[in-house]
């Protein structure tokens, strides 16, 4: 797969690389009407896979190379750097190959999902956390399956926690087990794919700091209240290690929440009740979807733990 960025702004390449913000109106002077009309004739096609990262360069590193291994392309990437202050710098700086932005401030997960949705001209833009293992054509088999079902955001399934065991292999059998079926209505955010429609009917992630790691959460809302057709599927599958930025940062703060709760129910407009109606449909919706999963000897959260599968029962 390939993909183009186009905004005005320009990734500049090389050790120190920095992103060097140009005249808009400038350069959309330069363009030629004809140039103008065929770009707005043209339909986006491709995808590009945005990664925000904060720190932890072994996580980045092996996301970054199962993601090449299992068939996308270094020039789909856009790596952003949330103001790291380990390896992740020189690391960027040394691959060309790889598209990357480095932010002087953390602007948080949904301000990263942003910056990098606005950089992307592709058709889906997937908005991936670093601490994860994605399958051999993972990226691809979960938007041919979005096409089928008529998604225009979705999620692979999910297996989290220890990778002592071979993710590959039991990648291969989940797969064949679970593939076409979708969890409709719900997606994740360890990893979602929004078609570019989505982002000029409602939207961008928000990009709130007190979401605290709720972003998904209230992008997944949003999404619902205008009708966005949503779902994770069994035809992609990725380990994920489990929230590690997250929980870094809570030691280094020494706060338990990154974000405020309250403030995300009232931003989605949640009293008490509502709030309540919130949590138990959810939790009801999941051991609903877990049950009838586990059928097949699957289901599209399972966590591992001291070498043993459960499966989750929440979202």
């Amino acid at each position: 797969m390939s993909s183009s960025f186009t905004h005005p702004m320009r990734l500049a390449h090389g050790p120190g690389r920095v992103v060097e913000i140009t005249s808009g109106p400038r350069r959309a002077e330069a363009r030629a009407p004809a140039a103008q009309a065929a770009m707005h004739r043209s339909r986006p096609t491709g995808v590009s896979i945005v990664i925000p990262v904060l720190n932890q360069l072994a996580y980045t590193r092996r996301c970054v190379d199962s993601l090449l291994a299992g068939g996308i392309d270094a020039e789909a990437l856009l790596v952003i750097d949330n103001g790291s202050s380990d390896g992740t710098p020189a690391w960027l700086a040394s691959r060309h190959d790889i598209h990357s932005i480095r932010n002087r401030v953390n602007i948080g997960c949904g301000g990263a999902w942003t910056q990098g949705a606005l950089l992307s001209a592709c058709e889906w833009v997937v908005l991936l956390n670093n601490d994860v293992v994605v399958c051999e054509q993972g990226i691809a088999d979960m938007l041919a399956a979005a096409e089928r079902h008529g998604f225009d955001v979705v999620s692979p399934s999910l297996a989290e926690g220890e990778l002592d065991y071979d993710f590959e292999s039991h990648a291969a059998s989940f797969r064949q087990s679970m593939r076409g079926s979708a969890r409709v209505n719900w997606f994740h955010g360890v990893c979602f794919a929004v078609r570019r429609s989505v982002f000029e009917t409602i939207g961008f992630p928000d990009t709130d700091r007190q979401l605290g790691g709720r972003e998904d959460v209230e992008y997944l809302v949003r999404c619902r209240r205008h009708g966005v057709p949503v779902g994770t599927v069994g035809d992609a599958l990725l380990h994920h290690f489990g929230s590690i930025t997250q929980k870094a940062l809570k030691q280094e703060t020494g706060v338990r929440d990154l974000g405020d709760r309250h403030h995300f129910y009232r931003k989605l407009g949640l009293g008490w009740f509502a709030r309540r109606e919130f949590k138990r449909h959810r939790s009801a919706q999941a051991r609903q979807w877990s049950r009838q999963e586990r059928r097949s000897g699957y289901s599209m959260h399972m966590v591992r733990r001291d070498g043993v599968w459960t499966h989750a029962e929440y979202l």
